[in-house]
């Protein structure tokens, strides 16, 4: 048994990748009774770590408190007061990041970095001579981190990660009993990762004559968009910017099945278990960024000698006609969802 009872995660962003750790951190608890685990990463993200026990999550307040150097060293003498700490693992390996695992490497505690496997990706997503094969997964890069710090960690994704919550009472009323509940994500951070918004606008459209359809985003521009949907059709609602992230989190466990991006939703809804119907454009899951437990057959794409063209979906269309989107056409979403 490893002696190791006490591990501090840093993980900052963005909401996937922090949401990609939990199934992680939850089968190293699973596995090892006696580990204790404090994740420190963005306020916001608390919600995603409520469910599990023996996990601490300790709030970053990167755009104020811990701004900078200076901050981050605060940050760092919060977490040395309040918590004693064998390891510490960075499961996000970005300039912050190792400068907290700096000072507490410089005090004397043994550190793990996350190997983000840049070379390979490079590989995967360049525009010639591609290397065209499945990388690691996000998940197994994380389990490697643990590893190096002598705990061991098995993925097993045979068990949901949590279950289905309350829904909110507000959502309750609105909803037809005897329809299927689904979600829809219809946006990404970039838009080589969204599929064309009247297309999907189409989809939505089509699922809401026979389907409850609640729709996801954030932010005012995309809480502005779902509105405008909302009240444009009558029989779909939309979720962003009414609720609380819990109450989200609440709301996304209680789906029948979710369609998304290769985008954060992807990734919370494969938490509570609910099949995610995902579209891919530019990105691809070869990267190692699918949805947890997520079976292949779920996933809408078209293959293209030119995809993936990026990991993230940040680098401009090289054919500038955006066809891994255009060619996917709404019957295919459809199908699939059906």
């Amino acid at each position: 048994m490893s002696s190791i009872k006490h591990i501090l995660v840093i993980r900052f962003s963005a909401m996937g990748d922090v949401a990609m750790m939990v199934p992680v951190i939850k089968n190293a608890l699973d596995q090892n009774p006696h580990l204790q685990i404090t994740v420190v990463s963005n306020a916001f993200f608390a919600p995603l770590f409520a469910g599990l026990k023996r996990c601490n999550f300790h709030p970053a307040q990167l755009k104020t408190t811990h701004q900078g150097a200076s901050g981050i060293y605060e940050l760092f003498r919060e977490l040395v007061k309040q918590y004693r700490f064998d390891v510490v693992a960075d499961l996000h390996s970005v300039l912050r990041s190792s400068l907290l695992r700096t000072f507490f490497r410089l005090s004397g505690y043994q550190t793990a970095v996350v190997d983000k496997g840049r070379k390979e990706k490079t590989a995967l997503t360049r525009k010639e001579h591609k290397v065209f094969q499945q990388l690691t997964t996000t998940y197994e890069r994380y389990a490697a981190v643990f590893s190096k710090l002598g705990i061991k960690i098995s993925l097993d994704s045979s068990q949901p990660v949590y279950h289905k919550q309350l829904l909110p009472v507000s959502v309750q009323p609105s909803l037809q009993q005897h329809k299927k509940i689904i979600g829809v994500a219809p946006f990404a951070q970039h838009k080589e990762k969204m599929y064309p918004i009247e297309k999907m606008k189409e989809v939505v459209k089509t699922l809401s004559a026979e389907n409850n359809v609640l729709l996801f985003g954030g932010g005012a521009e995309e809480s502005f968009v779902l509105e405008q949907w909302a009240k444009e059709m009558g029989t779909v609602q939309n979720m962003a910017g009414k609720f609380s992230f819990a109450e989200e989190l609440a709301i996304i466990s209680n789906l029948d099945a979710m369609i998304s991006m290769d985008s954060a939703n992807m990734h919370l809804a494969s938490l509570y278990n609910v099949p995610v119907i995902s579209i891919w454009g530019a990105t691809h899951p070869y990267a190692g960024f699918y949805g947890w437990a997520q079976p292949a057959s779920n996933i809408v794409s078209v293959e293209l000698p030119c995809r993936p063209c990026s990991v993230f979906g940040n680098k401009p269309c090289w054919r500038g006609d955006h066809a891994c989107m255009e060619m996917i056409s709404e019957k295919m979403i459809l199908e699939k969802i059906n």
